[in-house]
């Protein structure tokens, strides 16, 4: 079998310190690293990126590893752009994996060039963003410049190929992986030991958390047996704290935590519920990870969210805040189908591994080189 040369750029490594989209691009690098007749090399001249740093014994990284710093997301992108313009230019690497979105080709002549697409998000909801906010522009020139472009969902390929009018012969359709990377649980000392339901991410705009708030709040029963505790997406913002006052939310009831990982495996282990209402997501690890740990998912019926949650969620309509109310409810009260949920999420999770997604993946890179 030919052997073939695979080359991630820099992109999204100079962007991110943490996040989905380069701890992806590690993950499969790491698997094709493993596999027969395949070179996997990442390209990041400088990056600040803990999870290739972590990896740099598994991986063939060209560059090196700095802290990130006030501006490094504006300073580094082209920095890696004029190294691997010409690094790449001379090398012979069959396929070009770019991680990001940019205007410019960087590959030697020949090699095939993949992108994956991962959400449609600016293009749904541009209200959510800067108007001069470049992500779409970009977005449409990779695409268009791509050979071939892996969807993360199937939600993801109808919204490109709608969108931006593409061949729908140029996608492939590649589900994430997932893998439980802690092992150990630490124990959270929230004030009292009332339950909670759990909410983690972002929450601004299309994360519809607002809803979610005013959903809890509707409801006499949930308001007055559950706190809510939102983990990740900094501190509450002033707008926020004015809701959660205006809803007559009791003081620390609803609470922002932010640490390890650890420190989230244990709020999944013991909420009693993971509340998902995204009115948008091209994946979403979040449901995921919470079946990982035996909590139970409430989440929306839209976008990819039951492409990926299937039969292991409790669906509503993210647009309805009573529909969010009635999920909650029924799921909060109800121990039999909290129990339903803990054993489906237990067969989902197996279905996502990042092993099968590297499978796939050098399938697509096979298929075009033939």
């Amino acid at each position: 079998m030919m052997k073939i040369k695979v080359v991630f750029d820099h992109q999204i490594f100079c962007l991110q310190a943490y996040g989905g989209i380069s701890r992806y691009f590690v993950e499969l690098a790491k698997e094709l690293t493993m596999r027969p007749n395949t070179e996997a090399t990442v390209s990041a001249p400088a990056h600040v990126n803990k999870y290739l740093k972590q990896a740099e014994s598994d991986i063939d990284i060209v560059g090196f590893a700095i802290n990130k710093f006030k501006g490094s997301g504006i300073i580094l992108p082209p920095i890696g752009s004029l190294v691997n313009g010409c690094l790449l230019k001379f090398s012979t690497s069959d396929i070009v994996h770019e991680t990001y979105y940019s205007y410019t080709r960087r590959a030697p002549q020949g090699a095939k060039i993949v992108l994956t697409v991962f959400d449609m998000i600016h293009e749904i909801f541009p209200e959510y963003f800067s108007a001069s906010d470049p992500t779409s522009k970009m977005k449409a020139t990779a695409v268009a410049r791509a050979d071939h472009i892996i969807c993360i969902s199937h939600q993801t390929q109808s919204d490109l190929i709608n969108l931006l009018n593409v061949d729908p012969a140029k996608t492939t359709v590649i589900h994430l992986g997932f893998k439980l990377t802690t092992h150990q649980i630490e124990a959270c000392h929230l004030g009292d030991t009332s339950p909670y339901l759990l909410y983690v991410g972002m929450r601004t705009g299309y994360k519809n958390f607002e809803r979610f708030l005013r959903a809890v709040a509707l409801s006499p029963d949930l308001h007055k047996k559950y706190r809510i505790v939102c983990f990740g997406g900094g501190p509450f913002s002033a707008k926020e704290q004015e809701l959660i006052k205006e809803l007559c939310f009791e003081e620390n009831s609803v609470c922002q935590l932010s640490g390890s990982d650890a420190m989230l495996a244990g709020l999944y282990k013991h909420a009693c519920l993971f509340v998902y209402p995204s009115l948008y997501e091209g994946f979403g690890i979040p449901p995921l990870e919470a079946m990982a740990y035996d909590c139970p998912v409430v989440c929306s019926n839209v976008s990819s969210i039951p492409e990926v949650v299937g039969d292991a969620g409790q669906y509503f309509d993210p647009t309805s805040t009573g529909e969010i109310m009635a999920a909650i409810e029924r799921t909060a009260n109800d121990p039999t189908l909290r129990n339903t949920l803990i054993e489906a999420g237990r067969k989902r999770i197996q279905k996502f591994s990042w092993e099968r997604c590297a499978t796939e993946t050098l399938a697509v890179y096979r298929k075009l080189l033939i």
